[in-house]
């Protein structure tokens, strides 16, 4: 189905209601809505994953697992939500002579146009994180349906709508506009009533949305996530002492969910050396052992294919191993080998490859390690494969890689991203379009929230988080001490 132009603007129009309504509840009450659509989340049955399945060709254990840390989701922005954290409370009561009193607090920017990212067809999708923190944050959310998995979406379409309606909420709060074409799209975004975009998706996709908002007569944020090759850098001391166990783990990272992750580590960066030779044989002998595997729909994996050849194809590249690939239309893993200084000099090594291909990147010493680094782009992770005396002795890398990433690992690999406070899925462009932000956790929350302030308003006509009782019962910074009283 194919929305027309009118039917997009009609839609989008009431969101405005639905955002005006959730403005007037109470954050204990958003949390109420929340826990509400959670529940139908939760109730869905065999047909979701099974649709799922279809539409994406996706392991059904992943797909309940997912299913899982959808439902976690909604429930755990819904908990932070009703603790105040995210309205932010500042009161400066003033002396009632020469200072004025003066109280601020956050609230929703207005609805929010959530596009549905196809590697993720319940978490990052209609029902995503996008969509949950957008509620939480008091704002009504028009989805733009992703075409991979159209069925999977309304499923989770309906749930949600049932969620609203236990409530008691209007349906104006969520709805979905529906349509293959990039016009749907980019109409949803032009019309004036939407206030901010979220996206998941490619560098591309991304760009164009990112675009499209600041060029509008009042430009909005709009929130993308691109992609990143996520580098691992494996130190000199660590390798000496765990190169072999290393390799396993980098290939079972690599191809991982066949190489669909966002946080896949596309990118391996070691000084040359006998403790490197044993590592390539890891990867070569590991890499081996994979087989092919059907991807997300046969757009990505035309495209994997192509941008793989691209890869192969460059100067001073060579096919380090391989996995099993029979078949055109299923993915076989992959691993590269080039060195520092072909790297340095091939801005193309350095784009992201969606799919289950890595590039092994040999450099002459530690400098040319941060030379490598310091070409990289912005990236979500950067994880160091290292001991304490590796650091100690290359301090400057860990320096340079805060300058390039939003989430830095020691030891471990990036594809597991959990929905905690701490996290940071965000980074540096073209990682994402705004590095100050998350897409994963409760904080993600804070994406379509803006400040407002009140001057010396009687007390009863502020909103219950500024009123002097504090109603709500959370915690505020009343004249700079942190307080629940």
């Amino acid at each position: 189905m194919e929305m027309s132009n009118e039917q997009i603007h009609d839609i989008a129009s009431a969101a405005w209601n639905g955002y005006q309504y959730l403005q007037k509840l109470t954050v204990r009450e958003r949390a109420d809505l929340m826990y509400a659509i959670a529940e139908e989340i939760e109730a869905l049955d065999e047909e979701l994953i099974n649709a799922a399945h279809r539409e994406t060709a996706l392991p059904l254990a992943r797909l309940q697992g997912e299913k899982g840390r959808t439902v976690h989701q909604w429930r755990s922005y819904a908990d932070a939500l009703r603790t105040g954290v995210y309205a932010d409370v500042r009161i400066d009561t003033g002396d009632g002579a020469a200072k004025s009193d003066i109280r601020k607090y956050n609230k929703g920017l207005g609805p929010v146009a959530v596009f549905g990212a196809s590697n993720f067809p319940f978490a990052f999708s209609t029902a995503g994180g996008d969509t949950a923190s957008a509620i939480a944050a008091g704002c009504s959310v028009v989805y733009k349906e992703h075409p991979a998995h159209p069925e999977t979406s309304r499923i989770m379409e309906h749930a949600i709508k049932r969620g609203v309606a236990k409530f008691g909420a209007p349906d104006t709060v969520f709805d979905c506009v529906k349509g293959s074409s990039n016009s749907v799209g980019e109409t949803l975004v032009l019309n004036p009533l939407i206030k901010a975009v979220a996206f998941t998706g490619s560098f591309r996709g991304g760009k164009a949305l990112f675009d499209l908002g600041a060029s509008r007569s009042e430009p909005v944020p709009v929130f993308a996530e691109m992609g990143s090759v996520n580098p691992i850098l494996a130190l000199p001391d660590y390798l000496n002492q765990h190169g072999e166990t290393l390799a396993a783990q980098y290939v079972a990272s690599l191809t991982l969910g066949v190489g669909q992750f966002c946080t896949n580590p596309g990118l391996f960066i070691a000084v040359k050396g006998s403790a490197l030779t044993l590592l390539k044989e890891g990867l070569k002998k590991a890499i081996s052992e994979i087989g092919e595997s059907s991807m997300l729909h046969a757009g990505i994996c035309k495209a994997f294919q192509e941008n793989k050849t691209i890869l192969s194809k460059q100067p001073d590249v060579e096919l380090l191993g391989k996995g099993v690939n029979t078949q055109e239309d299923k993915a076989g893993a992959a691993i590269y080998l080039t060195s520092g200084a072909a790297f340095l000099a091939n801005q193309h090594l350095r784009e992201e490859v969606f799919g289950p291909v890595g590039l092994v990147v040999e450099c002459s010493d530690t400098d040319e390690v941060y030379a490598v680094l310091a070409s990289v782009p912005g990236q979500l992770t950067i994880t160091f494969a290292a001991t304490v005396v590796d650091i100690q002795q290359n301090s400057s890398l860990l320096t340079l890689a805060q300058e390039k990433c939003g989430r830095l690992l020691f030891g471990g690999m990036p594809t597991g991203v959990e929905v905690v406070y701490a996290m940071q899925h965000g980074g540096p462009f073209p990682a994402t379009t705004d590095s100050r932000f998350t897409s994963v956790g409760p904080d993600a929350v804070k994406r379509f929230l803006r400040p407002v302030s009140f001057q010396n308003w009687p007390n009863q006509l502020l909103p219950q988080e500024l009123q002097d009782d504090n109603p709500l019962k959370i915690a505020r910074i009343v004249n700079t001490v942190y307080t629940p009283e």
